[in-house]
């Protein structure tokens, strides 16, 4: 073959993908949409209200890159996936992007053909347990049934928590997040693992969530961020600085609320994020107030943080080290300059 490897199935659908995909903006903006791949149900970070419209922290990255691209954060549908059915649905092109609270490993990035565009969540995987269990600790599972789900890093994560510790477990396995919680809550397993931000989301659904603890160990680290596939690399910066764009307007104080008053900022970083003087925009392929239609409508970081899993929301999440970096955090973002 004259030295050369044979391409696996999966490294020719990629090819394939990124070949067939290259273009995804002037394909979003010649279909009206952003069609975003979300999960399947997640309290706080993706599921629909009660009249259908969908909701939360990682719907809110699709309706940021919605509204750089049309000056309209409505103009998203939302294609509901699960763990198994995600890097199809984007290496098929069936979505533009995913949000999905979905973990950036090496094999994802590199061997499935993705592009992580960066990190809106910083979590580690935690395991819950009812507290009539007794259980104290993770290090005390030896023995556990385990509700997980199946085509995640969880899987391999908890393998090597417990071979690593010479303890042994039996996993229940489910492919959709509601049927986790419906098995954990029904009492079909001892032990409920995933990333502790989707505990802290399950939790607050369970008949009686005040009966369920969250163990203090994290076994792993999992960056959460939006991906797209690799090969179209304009449309990995619009959906890339959509994010930022958030992150930095909370940096520089610039609110949903007041975002019409900071174009009159004299500071050159507010003047150039919104769109007042530059031309950042138009290098994207976007109009150059993307930035200020993405705060208007959507929100900087911390507005779409605290309203849909902050402190004072059922998810309960403190910022911790999602903080931004000069608040005690490890969020960062590039200078928009």
């Amino acid at each position: 073959m004259n030295g050369l490897k044979t391409l696996t199935a999966a490294a020719a659908l990629t090819v394939a993908a990124s070949a067939a995909h290259a273009g995804t903006l002037d394909d979003v903006k010649a279909k009206g949409h952003l069609q975003c791949g979300v999960t399947t149900g997640l309290a706080g970070f993706a599921a629909p209200d009660d009249a259908g419209k969908w909701q939360g922290f990682d719907v809110d990255v699709c309706r940021a890159v919605g509204a750089a691209v049309f000056g309209d954060a409505e103009k998203v549908k939302y294609t509901p996936t699960t763990a198994k059915e995600r890097f199809t649905a984007l290496q098929s092109g069936e979505i533009d992007m995913l949000a999905r609270n979905t973990t950036w490993t090496f094999s994802r990035d590199v061997n499935l053909g993705f592009e992580f565009v960066g990190v809106n969540y910083y979590d580690g995987q935690g395991f819950m347990v009812r507290k009539d269990l007794g259980v104290k600790s993770a290090f005390e599972l030896d023995g556990a049934s385990v509700c997980i789900s199946t085509g995640t890093t969880t899987e391999l994560n908890l393998a090597d928590f417990f071979r690593a510790n010479n303890m042994k477990f039996t996993s229940v396995v489910f492919e959709k997040a509601d049927e986790i919680r419906a098995a954990y809550d029904a009492g079909r397993c001892d032990v409920y693992t995933t990333d502790r931000s989707g505990l802290a989301a399950q939790r607050s659904l369970l008949k009686s969530p005040d009966d369920h603890v969250v163990l203090p160990e994290v076994i792993s680290k999992e960056p959460l961020g939006p991906l797209v596939r690799h090969g179209d690399h304009q449309w990995g910066d619009v959906v890339r600085w959509a994010l930022n764009t958030m992150i930095i307007a909370e940096e520089l104080g610039i609110t949903s609320a007041n975002v019409d008053e900071m174009k009159k900022s004299s500071n050159p970083e507010i003047k150039r994020l919104l769109g007042v003087e530059g031309d950042y925009g138009p290098m994207l392929g976007l109009s150059n107030d993307f930035g200020y239609n993405i705060v208007k409508q959507v929100g900087n970081y911390a507005e779409v943080y605290d309203k849909h899993i902050g402190p004072d929301t059922p998810i309960q999440l403190a910022r911790g080290i999602n903080a931004l970096w000069n608040k005690g955090g490890i969020l960062y973002a590039p200078p928009f300059r």
